[in-house]
């Protein structure tokens, strides 16, 4: 009987969020997984086949990761929320172009078939994000480029620089574009864990009438999407034949203010919020437009949001509990 040969992935940052969850669901779909970053997951072991530490700031050890693979998907990056990506432009951007560099270069001279670049919406030109209502945001408007400074600069080269391994070497590369990803695994505290994550957290210490603290003034606008459906995109497209940058994200644009009203709802609270202008807040509004997502994929991230922040606040307050702050 002939033995079927598993296809083989590697999946750089798979000691993080999104990595981690991305081993779970390709092993899931059949895959042989290599992991690989300079961390373990936090909260759960890897599910991937064979998990290497390696710094892949390091030309020889992102050699070493790309061996014997079919299809990467690079998600190692030196990245966080508003308040760590706001404080380190050098150490970021510094970090992440050599990640970048040395993974794509790796990768074609080892001959892998596919290679998948996670990008960011921070690479969208700020002068289009001045206003909470605003319009949402296609591929396109990217350019003029005005990303933001450090993290979304180095996104936006990395974009262009797949783009030339694809039209110069033949190199076949992927874009997403990553819109706001949230969900249970995630870090919630220690400063690089995003909005939906620090407000579950901040709900679940606050007791029923208290305060928390909110960065700005709580009139600032995103989208959310689930780490599921993000998952399920990232599958999706580097299954395509799509080559350019495309947007992964939802198009339903709330304010924060708003989020922190449908976690207190999720905690059975009442909170009163207090507004710290001082603090970092990024673009005053940014959201997906999905009609390119629709076109390509013929197909778009479903989870609601209040269903997704369920999940998210429960595990938060597990986590918690466990360590007996609740």
């Amino acid at each position: 009987m002939t033995r079927v040969q598993r296809q083989r992935a590697l999946v750089t940052g798979a000691g993080g969020f999104i990595g981690h969850h991305l081993v779970k669901r390709l092993r899931k779909e059949g895959y042989w997984i290599r992991g690989v970053d300079i961390k373990l997951p936090e909260f759960e072991k890897s599910h991937a086949d064979e998990f290497e530490l390696l710094d892949l700031r390091r030309w020889d050890n992102c050699l070493q990761a790309c061996r014997d693979v079919d299809d990467v998907y690079n998600l190692a990056a030196d990245m966080g929320g508003i308040g760590y990506i706001s404080a380190y432009h050098a150490v970021i951007a510094r970090n992440n172009i050599l990640i970048n560099t040395h993974m794509l270069e790796a990768a074609r001279i080892m001959g892998v078939k596919r290679f998948l670049f996670s990008s960011s919406a921070c690479v969208y030109a700020q002068y289009r994000q001045k206003e909470s209502n605003i319009a949402p945001l296609k591929e396109e408007d990217a350019y003029p480029a005005d990303p933001e400074r450090g993290y979304g600069w180095e996104k936006l080269f990395t974009e262009e620089l797949c783009r030339y391994y694809a039209e110069d070497l033949g190199f076949d590369t992927r874009i997403v574009r990553f819109h706001n990803v949230y969900g249970p695994l995630g870090a919630y505290e220690g400063g690089r864990e995003k909005s939906p994550a620090a407000i579950c957290r901040k709900v679940a210490l606050a007791p029923d009438g208290g305060e928390i603290e909110i960065w700005g003034d709580g009139k600032q606008t995103r989208s959310y999407m689930y780490i599921d459906d993000c998952v399920e995109g990232l599958l999706r497209l580097m299954g395509s034949d799509y080559r350019e940058p495309l947007n992964l994200g939802t198009d339903r644009m709330v304010t924060i203010d708003e989020l922190v009203d449908i976690v207190c709802a999720i905690a059975g609270k009442k909170l009163r919020k207090r507004h710290n202008l001082s603090k970092p807040q990024g673009v005053r509004g940014r959201n997906s437009d999905n009609t390119r997502l629709r076109e390509v994929l013929k197909w778009e991230p479903t989870t609601p949001l209040e269903e997704g922040l369920r999940e998210t606040y429960r595990w938060v307050e597990h986590r918690l509990r466990a360590a007996s702050r609740l």
